[in-house]
């Protein structure tokens, strides 16, 4: 029977099947391949592994499963998923329906997952330490080192099929004279008698030619290579979920599964698991250190980023972790996600848009506003493709996530003080945005306001310099707490400079889904002294009962009449005629929409084309 890895717990009973390995090796023999569709045969023949799966997978019970190049969001409808989507080259998803629980499962099929392999890494490590002390450079870049690793493996490692490896009668190597041979490793004592012995026990139920070569079916050969690049140089078992585009947050709440919540499929658990705490505590330990921040029992808590973009945090031990260690990763965005996206989402409407559009193009600033994961920066991205394409823009991040088509952008990113000799001072996103001020930007973005960078944003806005902007608060009035409160004590005399706040939050329909909207649009129009009350006007409000937006401050809107209509010398009797030039924006960016211009950049693109021949232009 095929020996599954250590980590994963399939949620079937997996087929003892033994034509498995010969149909992956002759696929075209396979009665099995011979039913599948042809995007399908397409990739077993380029992941042999893939074909493997499918032999163990009860087909007769649960049927095949469907096969994708892509997802598209319908597919959420499915109340019982069986499918399987490439999530790169190598590594293939299966979404497969749990009919007790509201999870379903995310099994990743990578080439390892189906040969146990484990006992024959240490002996190839050892193998692999004499011809990494003769290399004469060392790589610099993780493609280098994929390289390198896989050339060594090469060397060390030797192909035969299982008929090929029953026929030959292979004697042990002894060890004399062979001065890269593993017994030759072996006998030195590199880590105590007591983890010698158990090496050279191990080592004993390997199979090498006399020349002590390790010798490997191809199945075993393709593990052995994936998992030695997957474990020394990427993520290890979090590889799968990294190269997944439709992943957008990665958790692992101590032993047990990693849960995922999935773009299309939203909250699905994971085949693979840790088993044991001090399993876990050893990889968030090596997590720690590939990416440069390195943890201890001093230093249990870390917020750091992925060499891909995503963010990490991760918190160590049993201490403050009952559970076991845990991690969250939040992945960054692939496809940067446009403003008629949104519309198609119905997280804004084609009316909404064109008033953002408005506004931003003519420098008013705005705050986009909700709970955490409610896509708040998804949609300032998205709004921020209304910047006039020739501004020069300045953003700051502590993590960085914007995606932006200007040419001229400045993009900052802050610095957390580093541990040792030389590694110099934080450099925070107060220090950034006051840095940004003496850059003569057009526009600045902050990822996000939290501290003492709120007072410098405010300080922008009032000396004339819009600022665009993500922050934590529910509804306007939490907004304005915040914003006046500790520890950001912006003084309320300011405020008034912040021209509009958009909440947006997850919220969750009639059918059970959990979709995006933008609840309200509001105008903040000044701050009374006397009452010590903040003057605002909603503008758009989503109505949830048939989810759709009402334009409910049309005809008073204190933005479009006494700020954007002023700046363009609009006579006071033609004023009311702003509103018009909102709804024909809207047909314009529905008229994009019909033409298939949905992507962000090509979306950009037409819009930059537009303002060039004058169509943006406003006529009164």
């Amino acid at each position: 029977m095929t020996t599954l890895s250590v980590n994963v717990k399939l949620p079937f009973t997996p087929l003892d099947s033994h034509e498995s390995s010969g149909c992956a090796l002759n696929p075209d023999s396979c009665p099995l391949y011979g039913m599948l569709p042809a995007n399908a045969r397409e990739y077993m023949h380029r992941a042999p592994h893939l074909l493997e799966y499918l032999h163990l997978f009860p087909v007769e019970t649960y049927g095949i499963p469907l096969f994708f190049s892509e997802l598209k969001r319908d597919l959420k409808a499915l109340k019982e998923p069986n499918l399987i989507y490439p999530a790169d080259e190598k590594v293939f998803i299966h979404i497969f329906a749990d009919p007790t629980d509201t999870r379903n499962y995310y099994i990743p099929i990578e080439p390892s997952f189906l040969h146990q392999v484990t006992d024959m890494i240490p002996a190839i490590e050892m193998r692999l330490i004499d011809l990494i002390d003769a290399l004469d450079h060392d790589p610099v870049t993780d493609t280098e080192r994929a390289d390198v690793l896989k050339k060594m493996i090469a060397q060390v490692v030797t192909v035969q099929t299982p008929e090929e490896m029953k026929l030959a009668a292979l004697p042990k190597p002894n060890g004399k004279g062979l001065k890269g041979s593993i017994l030759a490793f072996l006998n030195r004592d590199l880590t105590g008698p007591k983890e010698t012995a158990a090496r050279k026990k191990a080592m004993a139920a390997v199979p090498m030619t006399p020349e002590g070569r390790i010798i490997a079916t191809p199945q075993q050969y393709a593990a052995i290579e994936y998992m030695m690049i997957r474990d020394k140089i990427d993520l290890g078992v979090l590889e799968p979920f990294i190269n997944d585009r439709y992943i957008e947050d990665i958790t692992c709440g101590g032993v047990g599964p990693i849960f995922i919540e999935h773009k299309i499929f939203k909250a699905l658990k994971s085949v693979i698991e840790f088993r044991e705490t001090r399993e876990l505590d050893d990889f968030v330990i090596k997590l720690g250190e590939r990416i440069r921040k390195p943890i201890t029992y001093r230093n249990p808590i870390v917020d750091a980023t992925l060499p891909d973009g995503s963010r990490i945090n991760i918190v160590y031990g049993t201490d403050i972790s009952r559970r076991g260690s845990n991690f969250t990763i939040r992945k960054v965005m692939d496809d940067v996600i446009s403003i008629l996206n949104l519309v198609e989402w119905k997280t804004c409407d084609y009316t909404m848009a064109a008033y953002f559009w408005l506004c931003v193009e003519h420098g008013m600033s705005l705050f986009m506003s909700g709970e955490t994961a409610s896509g708040k920066t998804t949609s300032l991205n998205a709004i921020a493709a209304f910047i006039p394409p020739e501004w020069k823009i300045v953003s700051i991040e502590d993590t960085p996530e914007l995606q932006l088509p200007h040419k001229n952008w400045t993009r900052e990113v802050s610095k957390a003080k580093g541990r040792g000799e030389g590694a110099g001072s934080d450099v925070t996103m107060f220090d950034l945005l006051k840095s940004a001020l003496r850059q003569r930007p057009n526009e600045i973005i902050v990822g996000e306001i939290r501290g003492v960078e709120g007072t410098v944003a405010f300080g922008a806005m009032q000396t004339g310099h819009p600022v665009l902007s993500t922050f934590h608060a529910a509804s306007v009035e939490k907004l304005l707490q915040r914003l006046t409160g500790d520890p950001i004590n912006v003084p309320k005399t300011f405020v008034d400079n912040l021209n509009l706040v958009v909440i947006q939050s997850a919220v969750k329909r009639p059918s059970g889904e959990t979709v995006r909207r933008m609840l309200s649009v509001n105008e903040l129009v000044g701050f009374n002294p006397d009452t010590q009350a903040f003057q605002f006007v909603e503008m758009f409000k989503w109505n949830s009962i048939n989810d759709t937006f009402e334009w409910t401050g049309k005809g008073a809107s204190y933005l479009l009449e006494n700020k954007i209509a002023t700046l363009l010398g609009v006579p006071e009797h033609k004023k009311a005629e702003i509103y018009v030039e909102v709804e024909r924006r809207a047909r314009i960016l529905e008229r994009l929409h019909a033409a298939g211009y949905t992507g962000f950049h090509e979306l950009f693109q037409m819009m930059t084309r537009i303002r060039k021949e004058g169509l943006t232009r406003i006529k009164f």
